[in-house]
């Protein structure tokens, strides 16, 4: 997938903020994410930092390309598969497969080996989730960039909790970050977000990959951000291997193993579908009752990359009597752009064509059919997405937010992450762009 790494053009162009003049009384500003600028200094070739202490490759080059190595003296064929497309390997006398990259995006990438058709993991660096399978990953650097770089300042933290879901009928696993000074002040409430990963992930990404902790710990040692709960959940839904509905089984206890997970239901089924139904059930009540929340809709809100901006769409547009902030990101609207992505179910292709108009009471489920109603109810209506195809396509979400503001929807912000494509670093961006418009 091309890659486009020059930043020159001037930030603004890829953050629009567009509505109507009657409208702007209540607007937050919109601030695009730093970008890498030409008097940010090189960096050095080096070892991808998720590689094991003494192991050399993956080698980040100094011009963004990656070098791979892997040692399978016996194999006929070896492939190292970068955003599920595979490159062949050159085999040397020793036995070990080269490859160097194309320059590739800042930020975070998964990465595979394939052996002889197989999938292999890399033994030398780290392995996360990705693509519906373990996948190994590398870190490419965006100098002058360190909104997601840990900082001496102040850390929240990110807790693993269990709790059990009626509705799901099995014990549920999420992880949930509560901001500094959480456990001190035991009087503080705090407003909720809900944050979605993408087709093939589950709750673990947007702290391993999208590095939602630092970046929120960042923001708010700056004075950008409100402090905020933030809750990361799979949305896959079921009870296959489970115990049956109604309740824990007898001397069941948290944290034992997960059953088999299904996926859940996508697109804009009454309640949201099974997730939204899980969501307005067990989870919302469960962490306002474990946690020190602010329960109302004003303190509430839900975002998703890519698979999981169509579950946050159709979780919120069924519910909008429970959350005012709603976030997009590279999927879920109805500019059709970003679907699939990482091992979703949902094919990757190239998004439709713009529709030349829009009907309110059938996008979103109906929710926009009364504009006034909506503008009062959401506070946020917020879209991202990359610049680069066949996964992005910035000129059709800007078209769709121009049409919603012409319907009278005035409550949409839109960004686009240049020169990143359907990736973490779009989803980085897009994170803390949206945090600082929460809450306020």
């Amino acid at each position: 997938m091309k890659r486009v790494l020059c930043f020159a053009l001037c930030a603004t162009a890829f953050a629009v903020a567009t509505c109507s003049a009657q409208a702007n009384k209540g607007r937050r500003e919109l601030v695009p994410a730093p970008l890498r600028t030409d008097s940010a200094p090189a960096f050095a070739a080096h070892p991808s930092p998720y590689n094991f202490p003494r192991v050399e490759f993956p080698r980040i080059e100094a011009d963004s390309r990656v070098t791979f190595h892997f040692k399978a003296p016996d194999a006929q064929k070896v492939q190292v598969a970068l955003a599920n497309v595979a490159f062949d390997m050159v085999k040397g006398e020793d036995g070990v497969w080269t490859y160097t990259s194309a320059p590739q995006a800042p930020g975070y990438h998964n990465y595979w080996m394939v052996v002889d058709g197989a999938i292999v993991l890399d033994p030398g660096t780290n392995a996360f989730i990705g693509y519906g399978h373990m996948c190994n990953g590398f870190e490419v650097p965006e100098s002058g960039v360190d909104f997601y770089d840990l900082k001496d300042v102040p850390h929240g933290n990110v807790l693993i909790k269990n709790y059990y879901s009626k509705t799901a009928g099995t014990w549920r696993h999420i992880f949930v970050y509560t901001p500094p000074g959480y456990d001190k002040d035991t009087t503080t409430r705090y407003p909720v977000f809900y944050l979605q990963h993408g087709g093939g992930e589950d709750e673990r990404v947007w702290t391993e990959m999208g590095r939602t902790n630092v970046i929120l710990d960042n923001l708010l040692a700056e004075g950008k951000v409100k402090p905020m709960i933030v809750v990361m959940e799979t949305s896959a839904v079921g009870n296959a291997g489970g115990p049956p509905p109604g309740g824990p089984p007898a001397g069941a206890a948290p944290g034992g193993a997960a059953p088999a997970r299904r996926p859940g239901m996508i697109g804009f089924a009454p309640g949201g579908g099974a997730y939204g139904k899980l969501m307005i059930n067990d989870l919302i009540p469960w962490v306002d009752s474990n946690f020190r929340t602010l329960s109302d809709k004003d303190h509430r809100a839900m975002a998703g990359l890519s698979m999981g901006g169509f579950m946050t769409a159709s979780v919120t547009m069924s519910n909008l009597d429970k959350f005012a902030y709603i976030g997009l990101f590279s999927g879920g609207t109805a500019a059709g752009f970003g679907a699939g992505g990482p091992g979703s179910p949902i094919p990757m292709a190239a998004p439709p064509p713009m529709p030349a108009t829009l009907d309110l009471k059938t996008i979103y489920g109906g929710a926009m059919a009364d504009p006034a109603e909506f503008n009062k109810k959401v506070k946020v209506f917020f879209f991202s997405c990359g610049t680069e195809p066949p996964l992005e396509n910035p000129e059709a979400l800007k078209k769709h937010q121009e049409q919603l503001v012409a319907a009278g929807i005035t409550n949409s912000y839109v960004y686009i992450s240049p020169g990143t494509s359907h990736e973490w670093q779009t989803w980085r961006r897009s994170l803390y762009v949206f945090a600082p418009l929460l809450f306020k």
